[in-house]
């Protein structure tokens, strides 16, 4: 009797580990399209809308710099604009991460310190790996100096041709899968740059055919929010448009009101007649419509955002060795 208990209970553990072993596929599908609803995420939406609008500032300045010759200062305003969004996309990552690991999100203003105290280490991941692969491309570069040898070239080439087309693929999938959008994750999970390191490789030997459907299942979320979004702003603007020419009077073509929406700007001049009293209706709208493209351009990112996040829980789920805190 005993011996069957011990049976039973090996058993029992055996399943379990097959269990955590194996991948839930439906779950995590489950958990993508669930990240819609960080369209409801006041907290990282006022993050990175800041973050965008402010790098957005910079980069007009920067351009405004560049036409006056005044290269130093271009540079500098670039510059910043890439540090604005950067910094405000971690922030609003550990935002976003919080929401999705269940845990009580912390404040606007421990996000952005958080992220200026833990945003190199995802730099220095991507480094890193970025490294490993310049050396990976040199061998099969080093691969193909052999093929050009005369006499056994040839022979040889017959080997490179599958492994190049072998390694090359599964390198550009691991890193449309894997590293460029779940190295943030796994630093906002609370991991190190050596961890997220190795966790990424990890989830690459172990979670790639996951990850990659995964991922192309948040792009199609992200996408589809992405035009639905388009269609609202599109179709109100459109009948906001018609709708202010009426009732204000002024006699210009309805897209003047609608140009803010998709981020241009009207250039009044030339052969193009304006009256006096619409320009301040022109520029007003333009600005009101700025404001709604920045909204509608922030919403699939907050969704991709944290879609990325559930992707990394979920790939992690069942692993050995989670990345530990750093």
């Amino acid at each position: 009797m005993s011996d069957f208990l011990k049976d039973v209970n090996a058993t029992a553990q055996a399943q379990a580990v097959a269990r955590r072993r194996g991948f839930d596929w439906w779950g995590s599908l489950g958990r993508v399209l669930a990240s819609v609803e960080a369209v409801r995420d006041g907290r990282a939406l006022y993050v990175l809308l800041a973050a965008f609008v402010g790098a957005g500032l910079a980069l007009a300045a920067a351009r405004a710099s560049l036409g006056r010759s005044e290269l130093n200062w271009a540079i500098g305003q670039g510059a910043a604009a890439l540090f604005v969004a950067f910094y405000g996309a971690q922030a609003a990552g550990l935002l976003l991460m919080d929401r999705a690991m269940g845990r009580v999100p912390r404040e606007v203003g421990d996000a952005l310190e958080g992220a200026l105290g833990i945003g190199h280490r995802t730099l220095l991941a991507l480094l890193a790996m970025g490294v490993v692969g310049a050396g990976a491309a040199s061998l099969l570069l080093g691969l193909y100096w052999l093929c050009s040898l005369p006499g056994v070239g040839p022979w040889l080439f017959v080997l490179v041709v599958p492994v190049t087309v072998i390694v090359i693929g599964l390198a550009f999938m691991a890193g449309a899968a894997v590293v460029a959008p779940l190295t943030g994750p796994t630093v906002w999970a609370g991991a190190s740059s050596w961890q997220a390191v190795r966790s990424v490789w990890r989830l690459i030997r172990v979670r790639l055919l996951p990850a990659t459907v995964l991922a192309g299942a948040l792009s199609a979320v992200t996408a589809v929010v992405g035009a639905a979004i388009s269609l609202v702003v599109m179709l109100g603007g459109r009948i906001m448009a018609e709708v202010s020419v009426w009732i204000l009077g002024v006699n210009i073509p309805p897209q003047a009101f609608m140009a803010g929406l998709v981020g241009r700007t009207v250039q009044v001049g030339g052969e193009v007649q304006v009256p006096a009293e619409a320009l301040s209706y022109i520029s007003a709208a333009t600005v009101g419509g700025g404001v709604v493209f920045a909204i509608a351009l922030v919403l699939p990112t907050l969704v991709y955002l944290r879609g990325v996040c559930e992707i990394y829980l979920a790939l992690q789920a069942g692993l050995d060795e989670p990345a530990e805190p750093a």
